[in-house]
């Protein structure tokens, strides 16, 4: 069964035709596309150290450096409440938000190579500018070039890894883009804890290291192939055949290429594919992967700990250094729990990780809460045993996300949507996640300083919702060919009733033997 609750996921038309090899030049395409990974993920990493050095609060935020200092060691969910403070870490999704539809026109019409590298130039400019910040003003000119940066980078890469990864180990493969994000944050997080010693510019070479990766990125971009399915979208067909020959390590690609060129056909006749996203038959790829997978990865609560770690740790007592070593341990957590993710993914299925980490992520909320409910008072003084245990529910709330909403977040959207609309349904999910990350970013700290231990009873709320949401709403895609997911939601239990049973894309006929005629 492809669809209803539960489902095996392996669906074929000719996809038991494809063949392919792991080829050198498969990797390499595939390690340089998930740089841009390490580009979001270095910026969620460091912004919540630098917020929480004395030095750059003396530099920019000197009200909340003495606040901070009369509260040092103890428990005040307000120290960082600051509306211009959490505007540094939003404005760069704001800006990412808006550029992902310049992205989406880039990424069709000119391939998801040319998204990378313009990522790649914006980020790195922003690094820079960063770096160098005199005021304020500078410091959120520097984040919107990196948030366009990030708009470019998280449209294209996970469309990228999607399309050039056979049906197979597409998970896996996809989840480059979540193992180079937690590299990210962990770098980012180890290059806090040394720079916080150096004063008084550690904070600047936090902020001018990411252009280290951006530069990356852009070196490997120049040699990136492109995409086979993006250039028989483009009306290249016969480079599109020969990407796809040395991509797969064989010349047996009749059937998948046959596959790419219906699809490129069906994606010519929609002339407005924003449009196209409303209609019925697409109704399946809009809720779940535009909407709601995007919407809810932030909702977990996750970026709120990667945005605000060491913030989070020094309102609950923990000392400067402390707070920045804490969450050097949450930030391995999240790289473990993505090699986890990566190994087992394609073997057990997106359904199965969704809902056992969800169970793990409320049980650690609901113990977090309890925690700081019977612990909080104002000026109180957390005892190291209950420093300890915070930190270690922490992690596993992080080993959890890590293996299920945080790579799935980017790996079911982008599995889910026909060609003719990929690239605008990507902007749509790039859009709604950046729009959640900015809301939360924005509100968290206000939201920790007047609901205190509330939130994460909120957030656990949240996530026994989303749960039934892919309990009830997903099929399982392991394993099905990137043009053929449409037909899951033709044979599942709820979808069908919506889209019905008539095809999408149309399946060349075939012969006795299943040779395409």
């Amino acid at each position: 069964m492809a669809g209803g609750f539960g489902g095996a996921g392996v669906l074929h038309e000719r996809a038991q035709q494809y063949d392919y090899r792991i080829t050198r030049y498969f990797i390499f395409s595939c390690i340089v596309a998930a740089l841009g990974g390490s580009l979001f993920g270095y910026d969620l990493g460091v912004s919540g150290g630098v917020t929480s050095m004395d030095d750059f609060l003396k530099e920019f935020f000197p009200k909340i450096y003495r606040r901070k200092q009369l509260h040092l060691n103890e428990t005040d969910y307000c120290k960082y409440d600051s509306q211009i403070l959490t505007l540094f870490t939003s404005s760069l999704y704001f800006a990412g938000l808006v550029s992902t539809f310049g992205a989406s026109y880039v990424t069709r019409s000119r391939g998801r190579k040319a998204s990378i590298i313009v990522g790649s130039i914006s980020f790195f400019l922003g690094a820079v500018l960063n770096a160098s910040a005199k005021n304020i003003a500078m410091l959120i000119m520097g984040r919107i070039l990196l948030g366009v940066g990030i708009g470019f980078g998280n449209q294209a890469v996970p469309l990228y890894l999607s399309e050039i990864a056979p049906a197979q180990i597409r998970g896996r493969v996809n989840q480059l883009f979540q193992l180079t994000t937690c590299l990210g944050i962990l770098i980012a997080n180890l290059i806090n804890y040394g720079t916080d010693k150096i004063h008084p510019w550690g904070w600047r070479l936090s902020l001018g290291l990411a252009a280290v990766p951006a530069v990356l990125m852009f070196v490997g971009g120049l040699f990136l192939p492109e995409t086979p399915n993006s250039l028989v979208e483009q009306g290249r067909l016969e480079e599109g055949r020969r990407v796809l020959e040395k991509v797969r390590g064989t010349t047996k690609v009749d059937a998948e290429f046959a596959d790419l060129v219906d699809a490129s056909n069906a994606a010519r006749a929609v002339k407005h594919p924003f449009r196209n996203l409303l209609a019925r038959k697409n109704r399946p790829q809009l809720v779940i992967g535009a909407l709601g997978i995007p919407a809810f990865q932030q909702l977990t609560g996750m970026n709120s700990i990667l945005f605000y770690a060491p913030v989070i740790f020094q309102s609950l007592g923990f000392g400067s250094g402390a707070a920045l070593y804490s969450s050097v341990f949450t930030s391995g957590a999240l790289v473990i729990a993505a090699l986890i993710s990566m190994t087992w993914v394609d073997k057990y299925g997106r359904r199965a990780f969704f809902l056992e980490a969800g169970s793990e992520m409320i049980c650690c909320l609901v113990a977090l809460a309890i925690t700081l409910a019977l612990k909080f008072g104002q000026g109180e003084t957390l005892s190291k045993g209950i420093g300890i245990f915070l930190v270690i529910v922490l992690c596993v709330f992080v080993l959890a996300y890590g293996r299920s909403w945080g790579p799935l977040g980017w790996l079911v959207p982008s599995e889910l949507f026909p060609l003719e609309m990929r690239s605008a349904g990507q902007s749509v999910v790039v859009c709604v996640n950046l729009f959640f990350t900015a809301l939360i970013a924005q509100c968290f700290l206000a939201a920790l300083c007047h609901l205190r231990y509330g939130i994460f009873l909120l957030f656990a709320g949240l996530i026994i919702i989303m749960s039934s949401f892919i309990f009830f709403l997903l099929p399982e895609t392991k394993q099905v060919p990137i043009e053929e997911v449409y037909l899951l939601f033709q044979k599942h239990w709820f979808w069908k009733r919506i889209v019905g049973d008539g095809e999408q894309v149309p399946v060349a006929p075939k012969g006795k033997s299943g040779a395409l005629v």
